[in-house]
């Protein structure tokens, strides 16, 4: 497959929130904000990067009986990495994050990607697919905190663009604002599915 159908692919028809709904807790739970979305989509894709590359490379040398236990230490070790990192250098996103960092260890994004791909495919081809598809769950945590943000608070990454006066829906910052927001992000990406699929054939 070509890098430009895997990237489509992983933003449209197979993105893993909108396309596949892999990942949902922290996608509901920490996009109140765009900067949010962002810190957690980009510490999600490096952990699924890494560990794809990883997987790939031993995957002729780890047993099958041992081959989901092995994976797990991978990726832990991977978010590790991000937790400690982000704890370093970025310490009022990673207090915001919390929790949901260590528990990238049992995402099913990463684990589902590591089994059903990088277990089989070349260390390239696993590159391409963990950025793809870690650059796509971005995207769609960013968008989907923007419009919380926006709605919720008149404001996107800080900058406030309404009037301290202007009324906003507060209900978008809390967590009943993500299922709503997530709702009508699904039916938004069924429409462009659609339009995707019809313009193939």
């Amino acid at each position: 497959m070509k890098i430009g159908e895997k990237f489509k692919k992983a933003f449209f028809t197979e993105n893993p929130v909108t396309g596949l709904l892999l990942g949902l807790c922290p996608t509901l739970a920490v996009t109140s904000t765009a900067e949010n979305g962002i810190g957690m989509g980009l510490a999600t894709t490096f952990v699924l990067v890494g560990s794809n590359v990883v997987v790939s490379i031993l995957k002729n040398v780890i047993p099958s009986r041992v081959r989901i236990p092995a994976f797990i230490v991978i990726i832990a070790t991977f978010v590790t990495i991000v937790d400690m990192g982000l704890q370093a250098t970025m310490f009022e996103l990673h207090k915001t994050l919390g929790l949901f960092i260590p528990l990238i260890v049992v995402n099913c994004i990463i684990l589902g990607r590591a089994e059903a791909f990088a277990s089989k495919n070349t260390v390239w081809d696993s590159f391409v697919d963990g950025i793809s598809m870690g650059l796509g769950f971005t995207f769609t945590l960013f968008i989907l905190g923007s419009i919380r943000e926006i709605l919720g608070s008149g404001a996107i990454l800080g900058y406030n663009f309404l009037p301290e006066t202007s009324p906003t829906i507060l209900v978008f910052v809390l967590a009943p604002g993500a299922f709503i927001t997530l709702g009508f992000m699904l039916v938004g990406m069924n429409k462009i599915n659609k339009v995707l699929q019809g313009s193939k054939s």
